[in-house]
């Protein structure tokens, strides 16, 4: 038997989402291999990843029944679309607007407006004073939820109806809340005081590429995330409630912090576990496929992966991290024929730039917001409450 950690059959059941009744069946179909000792069935984890990708590919068994990750429903959008395997925001290319241009100038493009106006440096000071009174300890989008908190605590104008406010609103969370997690007041922009936040050293060109993580991250169809953000602008909610109501979206290992588990896979390959057992691992502990790697919206592979990664390769001091990087991505299309997506590119930045695990999860954010707010601004232009959907009773019947 292989040394490689390797999934029980209620793991791989889980993993699959099936019950274990049917995972057996695929293993005398002949779909699954099985190894068997004293303690039961195993199987191979990047196995496992290569039949669940191969069942999303195929028709849902079931006449009328939806395939895995089909939507329930369908929302018109004005901000960012996929053709031909490349994202767009509105008419530009999403990778031509990352490597040419400057997170503020995508942002003030997009939302119309000569400038981005921050918080007072009072606002700013109560921002900072909420988030160390939860202490070094805690989680990055906690910290970013209590920030949005105190920014909004400070602001006269928040429930203001006018959806000018929303941009207002945006503007002063995407240019505050890097600055009330940097440690001084020091006059720049958004990239470079998010990078005094997050890396412990300057880097040659780190900012820059900083810049085009948070271009690729602004909108990426209609993510988890971005329809809370559009549930709670349907009720008219303010700037700052629809970014908190994303954020709590946002905080989940399938979505926001997902990078934090494709920062430990790098790392562990980079300090020398071999490709496939850090895989089998990750795999095996996380229970939720390979961290960093499959987009369900790409023919081809993640476009923003590809750029982030492409520019990483031009920086100082990054040819261990994308050795790394390379080393996990060859086996993993060899095993499973999946390509990385963006939270590998996040992790490779950030270890890359010597900052924490968690810290892909706040570039995420950040950009991010810019997207919820866009959305929330079309969803102002819509009827109240349209996305206030009705419920339909599945349990037992009244006695």
């Amino acid at each position: 038997m292989s040394d490689l950690p390797r999934l029980t059959a209620a793991e791989a059941a889980a993993r699959l989402g099936v019950k274990p009744e049917s995972l057996y069946a695929y293993v005398s179909r002949g779909l699954l291999s099985r190894e068997r000792d004293a303690a039961g069935s195993s199987f191979d984890p990047l196995e496992v990843e290569a039949f669940s990708r191969r069942r999303r590919r195929s028709p849902s068994a079931v006449p009328g029944s939806p395939a895995p990750g089909t939507p329930l429903m369908v929302l018109d959008t004005r901000l960012a679309h996929i053709e031909d395997d490349e994202l767009h925001y509105r008419e530009r290319s999403t990778a031509r607007l990352a490597r040419e241009s400057t997170f503020e100038e995508v942002v003030r493009w997009l939302w119309d407006v000569p400038a981005l106006r921050a918080p007072s440096p009072a606002d700013l000071a109560v921002a900072r004073r909420t988030i160390d009174a939860l202490g070094p300890e805690a989680p990055p989008v906690d910290r970013l939820v209590v920030a949005v908190a105190a920014l909004a605590a400070g602001d006269p104008l928040r429930d203001d109806p006018d959806p000018s406010q929303l941009v207002r609103v945006g503007a002063r969370l995407v240019t505050g809340l890097p600055a009330a997690l940097a440690p001084a007041d020091q006059p720049a922009g958004v990239a470079r005081t998010l990078w005094r936040a997050l890396a412990p050293r300057d880097l040659p060109g780190g900012p820059r590429l900083l810049d085009a993580a948070l271009v690729l991250v602004i909108d990426h169809d209609l993510a988890v995330s971005t329809l809370a953000a559009r549930v709670a602008a349907s009720a008219r909610a303010s700037g700052y409630a629809v970014v908190t109501a994303a954020l709590g979206a946002f905080d989940a290992p399938l979505h926001g912090t997902a990078s934090r588990a494709a920062a430990q896979l790098v790392r562990a390959v980079r300090d020398g576990r071999s490709p496939s057992l850090a895989i089998a691992r990750a795999v095996r502990d996380g229970g939720r496929g390979i961290p960093g790697f499959g987009q369900p919206l790409y023919a081809a592979g993640d476009m923003r992966a590809t750029v982030l990664l492409e520019l990483l390769r031009d920086a100082t001091d990054s040819a261990d991290i994308l050795a790394a990087v390379d080393a996990v991505c060859d086996e993993v299309a060899r095993r499973a024929d999946l390509r990385p997506n963006l939270d590998l590119a996040l992790a490779a930045l950030t270890l890359w730039a010597d900052m924490s695990d968690d810290a892909g999860s706040v570039i995420f954010a950040i950009g991010r917001i810019v997207g919820w707010i866009s959305h929330a601004v079309d969803e102002y232009d819509e009827r109240p409450m349209r996305l206030r959907p009705r419920g339909r009773y599945v349990g037992p019947a009244p006695e």
